[in-house]
């Protein structure tokens, strides 16, 4: 159980309700590199620090073990696979929302399911 809900939140990039400040759509993927470029994705109630490479490669870590993955830009969403120490993470293509350069959300299915929002560091 501890695994389905550490992978739910590698999901979605943790469920959380909505923030009451707004976000803004990121639908460009030289947008998207500007607000991630040198900057660590992090979300602290799980553990969770991300890179994000303009490469196309994620690294990090999460709960202490490695996670890695791949991404691209796909017709305006944030499409990745990742790997948890061993523990695959499928496919799935994200809206992304930025609110001020200090916080960036991912929700999965296209905007259709469960968001997560990382600090940016």
């Amino acid at each position: 159980m501890f695994i389905r809900c550490l992978s739910a939140s590698l999901i979605c990039l943790a469920a959380l309700p909505a923030q009451a400040e707004s976000f803004s759509r990121i639908s460009d993927r030289s947008d998207f590199i500007e607000t991630v470029q040198g900057r660590e994705l992090r979300l602290g109630m799980f553990g969770i620090s991300l890179k994000v490479e303009e490469d196309g490669e994620i690294r990090g870590r999460a709960l202490g073990w490695d996670v890695t993955g791949t991404w691209e830009w796909q017709d305006g969403y944030f499409c990745r696979e990742m790997d948890w120490s061993g523990y695959p993470i499928p496919k799935n293509c994200q809206l992304v929302e930025a609110k001020g350069g200090e916080e960036i959300r991912f929700t999965v299915d296209k905007g259709a399911g469960d968001s997560a929002s990382f600090k940016l560091r």
